[in-house]
């Protein structure tokens, strides 16, 4: 099954004392010790951001590695990506990411290990990357809508209660035609795909939500609760 799981906010680096959403990605791979790359490339490859994932994973039943495209830790990175069970893309400069990724030819790794069952999963940048569409801030100050790899259709909008501008510049995007209908995501917030559907919306905060946004005639703004991982009922 292809699966992704897109992160509005959230995980180890924007919530390290909130193991939930970190927990779940591990537990859909349905492996006791599940092999999880972590690939910080839009952060620049971040000392910082990388010793915060190990610092989390090596305290779980996994076995973290990471990918670095500036010290490759291999030659042949399709082996070396095929090889995982999850990988788990960081936060940072959209923008660069995906330059830097088809540089390398690891855009169209990612399709294979996605296509061949690989979990892909990612934060902000990690999260809109998948989709057809996303709103960055990788030009600078003012968020713009940005175009990504296409393997989930639509856009998407990571921070949407997290930053003041996200929500009014997404509808607006939308409004005007300049972005595609999609989906937007507070801090806190995963959405798990399959396929192309959504399997689940899942929260590692109670009052974390989700938005579906179209344009068919006027603006439409759906908001969806997604099931809080903390509750004794999930």
């Amino acid at each position: 099954m292809k699966q992704i799981i897109a992160m509005g906010g959230g995980g180890f680096s924007m919530e390290p004392d909130n193991m939930l959403l970190d927990t779940y990605i591990l537990r859909q791979s349905n492996k006791a010790t599940p092999k999880i790359c972590f690939v910080p490339t839009a952060s620049g490859d971040a000392d910082s951001y990388i010793a915060r994932f190990y610092d989390f994973f090596r305290k779980q039943s996994c076995v973290p590695s990471h990918l670095s495209l500036f010290k490759p830790p291999v030659r042949d990175l399709q082996r070396y990506i095929l090889d995982k069970d999850i990988i788990y893309v960081g936060g940072g400069n959209t923008k660069n990411l995906l330059a830097l990724w088809r540089e390398w030819g690891l855009d169209i790794i990612l399709k294979k290990a996605w296509e061949q069952g690989v979990i892909l999963a990612g934060i902000s940048a990690g999260s809109i990357c998948w989709f057809e569409q996303g709103v960055t801030d990788s030009y600078g100050d003012e968020l713009e809508p940005i175009d990504c790899l296409g393997f989930l259709k639509g856009s998407n909008c990571p921070h949407y209660d997290g930053e003041p501008n996200r929500r009014p510049t997404y509808q607006n995007f939308i409004k005007e035609k300049q972005i595609q209908s999609g989906i937007a995501a507070d801090d806190g917030v995963a959405i798990h795909y399959a396929g192309q559907k959504i399997h689940h919306i899942v929260s590692s905060r109670v009052d974390a939500k989700a938005y579906i946004l179209g344009n068919h005639v006027d603006l439409s703004e759906k908001e969806v609760q997604p099931y809080f991982l903390g509750s004794e009922l999930y």
